[in-house]
């Protein structure tokens, strides 16, 4: 028939676009010029070559130098003076000339230790900001190998879909010729099939699209791989909420918050340092032209007034610091309250993959092989052969979901706690 020669002749042209479109599926896995990639060697790279690891990198250096120039101290200043000289009488020239040479230099006192400790701390606290973007950086590289993951297993099912789509056009193509089945249900068998060719390209182009923004991670635009090794359906072990919440404490959000506290704390001390007035010592030597003598002079400076100098400086710190307090609190009801929600979700996704797994998927799989032997012996028609097919296909898609949204929570709740769930995690 033509509309089957036809479907034919796409089904081939299809296949071969999509293959020369450098397809990744589960059996690329079979292919031993596969090039394969494992989580642990995608985060190593996000880590050392990610482009926002290696701009915070400057900043560090920058710090670097912040705490460099606070070491140093006020340099001493050279003071020469001339007296008693270019006058008149006695003092027309400058025989009666008294000539002054002497250093002076400001007695900083906690001020100079001040500016150590606001700067020491700032490198502490941007130190831990970085360790809090690499985990970042780590959770969004593992995120995004599981949605590769992910569709590489939908890539599997569109594949699988596809042939059983193919094969579908076959046994209703005996039925029609047999004069059993009418010809507009071979119709619909054809175009059921090139729908789901059609749906075999969106997952190879979703699957392309996902190896491009893993490989985005560490700053490459052309990935050198075309297969994330694992296995989505493999589930990681998880802790109990109460054993997570106990640590949340050493959460590498808490752990960033108390360096910021730390630097508001070397601020205040810095702020009641500068309140008071530093001293200014001077000492030198003077030569008196007349008699051709020498003298040491010494002189000390003390300013006078207000014995707070920095009220205001003073109060701006001390309500900064006060503030850190609020925000831990209210950071750890925020911590607590998301570590429930998402602890909730995936105890939820484990058993949705558990009933898809040992209830739901058996059964329609029994179901559509007895509709299929149904159909065959003329007792269903094509669209309950249809309808079972997809919804096997359905449900295979959701049980991958499912699996999916159980690693991502995991990621998720690491990414807050600091705290490794099980070594599962990094997808097998």
């Amino acid at each position: 028939m033509r509309s089957s020669a036809a479907f034919q002749r796409y089904a081939l042209l299809f296949l071969s676009a999509v293959f020369g479109f450098g397809a990744s599926d589960a059996g690329v896995a079979q292919n031993r010029h596969a090039k394969r990639i494992n989580l642990h060697s995608a985060i190593e790279r996000a880590i050392a070559h990610n482009p926002s690891l290696r701009t915070f990198e400057h900043q560090l250096k920058a710090q670097g130098g912040v705490e460099l120039q606070a070491t140093l101290k006020a340099s001493p200043e050279l003071n020469v003076v001339v007296e008693d000289a270019l006058g008149t009488g006695n003092f027309k020239a400058a025989d009666s000339a008294q000539a002054t040479l002497s250093i002076s230099w400001v007695l900083e006192g906690e001020t100079r230790q001040g500016f150590i400790d606001v700067a020491h701390a700032g490198t502490l606290s941007l130190t831990n900001e970085a360790l809090v973007l690499r985990l970042d950086v780590a959770a969004e590289t593992a995120r995004l190998y599981l949605t590769s993951l992910a569709r590489q297993a939908r890539l599997q099912n569109a594949r699988r879909t596809s042939a059983l789509a193919k094969e579908t056009v076959q046994a209703v193509k005996k039925r029609v010729d047999a004069g059993k089945t009418p010809q507009a249900e071979l119709a619909r068998a054809q175009a059921e099939a090139a729908r789901r060719l059609l749906d075999y390209e969106k997952r190879v182009y979703e699957l392309n699209a996902a190896h491009r923004l893993l490989a985005a991670q560490w700053g490459s635009t052309h990935p050198a791989f075309n297969l994330v090794d694992g296995n989505i359906l493999n589930l990681p072990a998880t802790l109990s909420f109460k054993s997570l919440r106990a640590r949340l404490e050493k959460s590498p959000v808490l752990m960033r918050l108390l360096s910021d506290k730390r630097v508001k704390q070397a601020a205040l001390k810095l702020a009641e340092a500068q309140s008071r007035a530093n001293w200014r010592l001077n000492v030198g030597v003077r030569h008196f032209e007349a008699t051709h003598d020498q003298a040491f002079v010494a002189g000390l400076s003390i300013p006078f007034g207000e014995r707070s100098r920095n009220p205001g400086g003073i109060a701006q710190a001390r309500a900064s610091l006060s503030q850190m307090a609020t925000k831990k609190d209210e950071l750890r009801v925020a911590l607590q309250t998301t570590l429930y929600v998402l602890h909730g979700q995936l105890q939820h996704s484990k058993n949705r993959v558990g009933v898809y797994r040992e209830v739901i998927l058996p059964l329609l799989e029994k179901a559509r092989s007895e509709t299929r032997k149904a159909y065959n012996l003329g007792r269903y028609s094509y669209f309950e052969l249809r309808s079972a097919q997809a919804d096997l296909l359905d449900a295979r898609n959701a049980l991958i979901d499912a699996s999916s949204d159980v690693h991502l929570k995991v990621i998720e709740i690491e990414r807050l706690t600091g705290v490794k769930m099980s070594k599962s995690t990094s997808v097998p």
